[in-house]
């Protein structure tokens, strides 16, 4: 198995005639926290949806776990090891929390079972009988990403998953992607929000007009201040 969970050369992407993205190229070593930064519109999300070829049409190259998938239907990418969290949570309202959880069906051997998951998220543990409706912001925003961990994957995307939550919440998110990160996974993100990715990430790309513009580690931070204030006016 490549040492590289995720290779992306020269991706592109549409809706309808749009171009999106023009050639977006990165790479994201097994274990590692990636964050894609950038404003509003920038091509973070499209990036995401583009690895699972959820838009209307891509080129280029998407290497998941040494395997080409950039012709093959979503359902069979899925099957290579990725969950994809987005950002409208997508939480069934009629069903309850637990029911959500157990809903996805395996991708890849080696999904965590519900104790553990409860361990991770022990709000959902209380609530675990609500249904999707009577649950909070946060707590569907973690019972999404509780739910793609059931499957297996070891590939997680995360969309914007700070977003519009309170700061409790977003620092509860924080520490599961840390525990989540001993644990061995591989965890891109999608964020607008630098505080909550900061700290986080191993390594960063901005984003801008649907392009790469910026790669750097985590250790280049202070010296790529000027870079982050000029794209994300930080």
């Amino acid at each position: 198995m490549s040492a590289q969970a995720l290779r992306v050369t020269d991706l592109h992407a549409y809706y309808g005639e749009s171009h999106v993205l023009h050639g977006v190229s990165c790479h994201i070593e097994r274990g590692e926290v990636v964050t894609l930064l950038g404003r509003n519109g920038a091509g973070r999300t499209t990036t995401l949806r583009a690895l699972l070829g959820l838009v209307s049409r891509r080129s280029g190259s998407v290497l998941v776990n040494g395997a080409e998938a950039i012709d093959l239907p979503t359902h069979r990418i899925a099957r290579l090891g990725i969950g994809y969290c987005p950002e409208e949570r997508g939480i069934y309202a009629s069903l309850s929390a637990e029911e959500n959880l157990l809903l996805p069906p395996p991708v890849a051997p080696g999904g965590l079972a519900l104790e553990e998951i409860y361990d991770l998220f022990p709000n959902l543990r209380e609530r675990r009988t609500s249904r999707g409706t009577h649950l909070s912001g946060g707590e569907q925003q973690m019972l999404a990403l509780a739910r793609i961990l059931r499957t297996g994957a070891r590939l997680l995307l995360l969309d914007e998953i700070s977003e519009g939550l309170a700061p409790v919440i977003v620092q509860a998110l924080a520490h599961t992607i840390r525990r989540l990160r001993e644990r061995g996974y591989t965890i891109v993100m999608a964020e607008q929000n630098f505080r909550f990715a900061a700290p986080l990430a191993d390594r960063f790309y901005i984003m801008e007009r649907g392009r790469i513009v910026a790669a750097f580690a985590a250790s280049e931070l202070g010296a790529k201040m000027p870079v982050l204030h000029e794209f994300l006016g930080i």
